[in-house]
């Protein structure tokens, strides 16, 4: 597989890294070319990720290749994709953009070409370490040898979940945005951790295992989270007592909330 990556920000940096440690493991020829603003930022993708090629050229990047993964800002969308259309071989090659509410159409106006193969894709930055929960949405539903290939890449990243394009925004919103959201709760455990008595590394520690064994045993057990705190909600204890505090904190009605308010245009 030959992928050209444009744009080697916070998202497209996160790909690219997590993407060269897998190409890494596959047999096969598989190029993975890189693309950015600077030569500088360049040159530190290509003393971190072994195997990559670098180029400062888009259309040089995105020629050959069978991906095209657009990871640039939306407002810069436009610019790029009128650039290097007239290089792509819109019958063979596929393009993904990862710009957050940039659409299957947007980008297919943005290319000129109503018919290419587009796909509408929301990574998180968890994917330079294979973590990633990525929402990928096809312009054609019927291209499914196109669909295969791009839940084949980004699935080296971790999980992947093909869905409508409706479903893109409360995606990004749950997984893309929502992995500073627990990124939060994590510093609140660790704030509280503190106050009680403990230093902020040991804090911080305790709070990702606590976070790590709870997805451990949604993930191993299969159970509805409800059905999971059952377990540890003591008649009279001190946990239905701390759950109690978050419900008099409204904390369900915040968390639909905070995912919802990015919905909000």
């Amino acid at each position: 597989m030959k992928v050209a990556l444009i744009g080697a920000g916070n998202m497209g940096g996160a790909l690219v890294k997590g993407w060269a440690k897998q190409f890494a493991k596959i047999d096969g020829e598989n190029i993975l070319t890189v693309t950015a603003h600077t030569k500088r930022t360049l040159e530190r993708i290509a003393m971190e990720c072994e195997g990559v090629e670098t180029v400062t050229d888009n259309k040089v990047a995105v020629k050959g290749a069978d991906i095209i993964v657009l990871a640039v800002k939306p407002w810069l969308i436009g610019e790029v994709a009128k650039e290097i259309a007239p290089v792509i071989d819109f019958g063979k090659q596929i393009i993904a953009s990862v710009a957050a509410n940039v659409s299957n159409a947007d980008l297919r106006l943005a290319l000129g070409n109503d018919g290419a193969r587009t796909f509408y894709c929301m990574p998180n930055i968890a994917a330079e370490y294979g973590e990633s929960m990525t929402f990928i949405a096809p312009a054609e539903k019927e291209d499914r040898e196109a669909t295969e290939k791009v839940e084949r890449l980004f699935s080296l990243a971790g999980k992947v979940m093909v869905c409508e394009e409706r479903l893109i925004s409360p995606g990004m919103m749950m997984a893309g945005c929502g992995i500073a959201y627990v990124m939060r709760f994590i510093r609140a455990m660790m704030e509280g951790g503190v106050e009680m008595g403990f230093y902020p590394a040991d804090a911080k520690d305790i709070a990702l295992q606590t976070m790590k064994g709870a997805v451990t045993l949604l993930e191993e057990t299969g159970l509805h989270p409800e059905a999971a705190i059952d377990k540890v909600t003591t008649p009279g204890g001190v946990t239905i007592k701390g759950l109690n505090e978050l419900d008099h904190a409204a904390f369900s009605s915040a968390v639909i909330r905070c995912l919802k308010a990015g919905m909000k245009r």
